[in-house]
């Protein structure tokens, strides 16, 4: 299996050249992530979480910031990578400002990811982790309201297939819109220093 970001792809779920304005500065200041000049407003469609439960990005999101990666456990390196440095930038958060952020990672391989799999993986990271699956129809389209691409992946020789995803991480407000991106190079100490900026900034 490979984690192949086709250029059609990157280019539909990303789209920086129009929509993002990289390194751009919050109320407080400078922010590493990329500011959204339109902000993307999360669709209020549930997926199923790992308790079985339906979640949604819009409706069950309470906190200030909840932090959104489309990913698939079984990718060799590029979202375990963003995890860990979500993760590592989360525990250089003080109590306070962690208490205001969650953390969602939607399948964009439902066949394998079920609940059980999802709730494995993201333990290894922490348990407080959302973890969502659901159809892929589903999980494609509420990626497009949101700029992340998920394309059926290609079966291969081997017998397995690939599986095609944008790899941003989505900042969610508390209005249910996406004002800030961040993409996959951005390390732990940069999420945690955008994470208490925009906090602040609330």
């Amino acid at each position: 299996m490979t984690d192949r970001r086709s250029a059609a792809g990157w280019l539909a779920g990303v789209a920086l050249g129009a929509t993002l304005l990289a390194g751009c500065s919050s109320a407080s200041g400078e922010v590493a992530g990329a500011v959204l000049t339109e902000p993307y407003t999360v669709p209020a469609t549930s997926l199923t979480d790992t308790g079985g439960e339906p979640y949604s990005l819009a409706d069950d999101t309470a906190k200030r910031l909840t932090l959104v990666f489309f990913g698939y456990t079984n990718c060799p390196d590029i979202c375990q990578t963003v995890m860990a440095n979500v993760t590592a930038g989360l525990t250089r958060l003080d109590d306070a400002d962690r208490d205001q952020v969650d953390v969602v990672f939607v399948t964009t391989d439902p066949a394998r990811d079920d609940e059980q799999v999802l709730r494995t993986y993201l333990d290894r990271f922490d348990p407080s982790f959302v973890g969502l699956t659901g159809d892929l129809d589903t999980i494609t389209e509420i990626g497009a309201d949101v700029g992340v691409a998920v394309e059926e992946g290609k079966k291969l020789p081997s017998g397995g297939y690939e599986v095609t995803h944008s790899t941003q991480v989505l900042g969610v407000d508390g209005n249910d819109r996406v004002p800030i991106v961040w993409t996959e190079g951005t390390s732990a100490s940069e999420f945690a220093s955008d994470i208490h900026t925009l906090l602040g900034d609330g």
